[in-house]
C-alpha cells in the first residue's frame, strides 16, 4: 500500500493532499508543527471522501515518527510570499525550516523520495539534497510542471485554444529567470512563433515569469495553491505508478546542459526511483543561454546558504 506524507498543512498541503486521495494514489499522512491544523484538515478530508468516494486514508499529524514507510515526501512547509516579496527574500527563513524537516526525513523514512514545493524552490532543493546525502534521483522540485501550466493557460487565454491542443515547457529557476522555451511551444500542432505575433509571445513569457506574483497581488494575503498543488501530484502521480512521464521538475544536473553541481528546471523522466532520466531536449542558443544564466543565479544563492 503506498504512502505518501506531505509536511505543512497550508493551502498547498492541503490540497496537495486531497488530490492525492482523489486519484486514489496512496494513503496520506498530513504533518505541521501546529497543534490541530493537519488533524482537522485530515478530518475534513476524510469526511469529503464520504462525499467523492474515494476510500484512502488520511491522518493529520504533529509527530514526525509518522514519515514512516513513506514511497513520497512532499515538503510544502515554509513561509509564504507576501506583495512585493520576491522567493529570494524567503531564503534566510525558509533554509531553516526546509533544514530541520529534512533532518526528520532522514531520521523516519531514510528510503523515501523527496519532493521540495518551499520557496525559493531551487535553493530549498539543492539544500535538501546536500543535507540529506541522499542519491541525486529521489530529491527534486515542483516548479517547471507548474511554471509549464501557467504558460499553457496564458497560451490559451490568447489564442482560445484549449490547454489540451497546447505543448510547451518551461525550464530554468522557479523565479524571474525561468525560460519559458518559444522555439518548441505549439498550438494544435503547429508552432507557435507563427500562431502569435511577437508581441504577444513577449507578453505570454512576461506573464509566465511573474505569474506567482500576480496571483500574490490579486489575493493580497495569500499565495497560489491550486495550481502547486495539482502540479506536485502530478509528480507523485509518476513516482507512485511508475508511470515514466517526462515532467519539467528541478533536478541536480551533473553535466547535462553544460550544468553540473545544481539543481535547476529541466525535463525529467519521473518513475519509482524518483528522477529515472534527464532528458536532454534542444533548445535555441538563446534558450540554452537563459538556462544557463538562471542556474547561474540559483548557484549566487546558493553560495548565501554557505552550502
Amino acid at each position: 500500500m503506498a504512502k505518501v506524507s506531505v509536511i505543512g498543512a497550508g493551502n498547498v498541503g492541503s490540497d496537495l493532499a486531497r488530490r492525492v486521495l482523489e486519484r486514489d494514489l496512496a494513503d496520506v499522512v498530513l504533518i505541521d508543527i501546529v497543534e490541530g491544523l493537519p488533524q482537522g484538515r485530515a478530518l475534513d478530508l476524510t469526511q469529503a471522501g464520504a462525499v467523492e468516494g474515494y476510500d484512502r486514508k488520511i491522518k493529520g499529524s504533529n509527530d514526525f515518527s509518522d514519515l514512516s514507510g513513506s514511497d513520497v515526501v512532499v515538503v510544502t512547509a515554509g513561509l509564504a510570499r507576501k506583495p512585493g516579496m520576491s522567493r529570494d527574500d524567503l531564503l534566510a527563513k525558509n533554509s531553516q525550516i526546509v533544514g530541520s524537516v529534512v533532518d526528520h526525513i532522514v531520521k523516519h523514512a531514510p528510503e523515501t523520495r523527496i519532493i521540495i514545493v518551499t520557496n525559493p524552490l531551487d535553493v530549498m532543493t539543492y539544500m535538501a539534497l546536500k543535507r540529506s546525502g541522499f542519491d541525486p534521483n529521489r530529491v527534486m522540485g515542483m516548479a517547471g510542471q507548474l511554471d509549464t501550466a501557467r504558460m499553457k493557460a496564458f497560451i490559451s487565454m490568447e489564442t482560445g485554444k484549449p490547454s489540451s491542443k497546447i505543448e510547451a515547457m518551461v525550464l530554468g529557476s522557479h523565479g524571474d529567470l525561468m525560460v519559458p522555451v518559444i522555439s518548441s511551444a505549439k498550438v494544435d500542432g503547429k508552432p507557435l512563433e507563427k500562431a502569435l505575433p511577437k508581441d504577444k509571445l513577449d507578453s505570454i513569457i512576461n506573464r509566465t515569469q511573474g505569474g506567482g506574483a500576480e496571483i500574490v497581488a490579486l489575493l493580497k494575503t495569500g499565495s497560489a495553491y491550486y495550481a502547486p498543488a495539482a502540479s506536485a501530484a502530478d509528480m507523485v502521480e509518476a513516482i507512485i505508478m511508475n508511470s515514466g512521464a517526462v515532467i519539467p521538475a528541478c533536478a541536480y544536473l551533473t553535466g547535462q546542459f553544460g550544468l553540473s553541481d545544481i539543481c535547476v528546471g529541466v525535463p525529467a523522466k519521473l518513475g519509482k526511483r524518483g528522477i529515472e532520466e534527464i532528458v536532454e531536449v534542444e533548445l535555441s542558443g538563446g534558450e540554452l543561454s537563459a538556462l544557463r544564466n538562471s542556474a547561474e543565479a540559483i548557484r549566487a544563492n546558493i553560495q548565501k546558504l554557505k552550502l
